[in-house]
């Protein structure tokens, strides 16, 4: 059915398949082939009807089974320069790329895709709005901070899916060294709890239908504690939104797009 899939989100990979009534694309692709094909399964879709993978930005956890993708499969990469020239530092191989530029709007079948700059630490990240049907669909994770950019490119939107990496003090109390905690707390790591939530309390309207919660640390963060920031956070604007979070080893929620102007929920896999 037509929808909204987060495959899989966080350090070890992330994924999501996005089906529209004309095409079957993947927003990055961070875990194995396998782990693809078995996850699409578990949701009737299937990895050999995909025709093509944006890539957000070029670490491994967004790129690992591109290879076999592209190369094996001949699913076309959807990037820009700068991530091309990444994938190939990564990779090890000259990926067969349809090359757009951040900051660009283009379209493929029946969705289109806007993709903006956003700080990490890679060559050229993005995050994406894309237009399917009538629906808009936010995806923003992998960010130090948030920009005024991603707050206007994101405006009204009837789904988002935003990163809610850490807990400052979690990254500080962990056993990791002293260069990863630099990393993911400064301006191009990743978002923490509260900054998550200022950003979605920013974005919300009265026609938001539902968020994600995505890129959890598995050991700077948890769900309680994600969830608790945004919500808090939601409540004081009295919104009454479903809030989800994108698992890591496991299928999320989907949301099906039942009908061009119809975005709904079943039940979570």
């Amino acid at each position: 059915m037509n929808g909204f899939y987060p495959l899989a989100s966080g350090s070890k990979g992330n994924s999501i398949a996005i089906k529209s009534e004309e095409t079957l694309l993947l927003v990055d692709a961070g875990i194995s082939a396998k782990q693809l094909r078995m996850r699409m399964q578990a949701v009737d879709l299937d990895l050999d009807q995909v025709e093509g993978v944006i890539v957000t930005h070029e670490h491994t956890d967004h790129i690992a089974s591109l290879r076999y993708l592209n190369q094996k499969m001949r699913i076309p990469i959807f990037c820009n320069g700068e991530t091309a020239k990444g994938i190939y530092q990564a990779l090890h191989f000259i990926p067969k790329c349809k090359i757009f530029s951040t900051g660009e709007r283009f379209s493929y079948k029946d969705i289109e895709v806007d993709p903006f700059t956003i700080p990490h630490d890679t060559l050229d990240p993005i995050a994406l709005r894309l237009k399917v049907g009538e629906l808009q669909l936010g995806i923003c994770t992998d960010l130090g901070f948030v920009p005024s950019l991603a707050k206007k490119k994101l405006q009204y939107c009837d789904l988002l899916y935003v990163e809610a990496n850490h807990d400052p003090l979690l990254v500080q109390q962990s056993s990791r060294p002293s260069v990863y905690k630099t990393r993911v707390l400064g301006s191009q790591g990743h978002l923490s709890n509260e900054a998550a939530a200022e950003f979605l309390a920013e974005l919300y309207h009265k026609d938001l239908k539902a968020v994600y919660l995505a890129h959890l640390s598995s050991e700077c963060n948890t769900r309680e504690k994600a969830l608790e920031k945004v919500e808090g956070k939601l409540r004081c604007l009295r919104a009454d939104i479903p809030i989800f979070i994108a698992n890591q080893d496991a299928v999320s929620t989907p949301f099906f797009f039942a009908k061009a102007t119809d975005l709904k929920t079943i039940h979570a896999i």
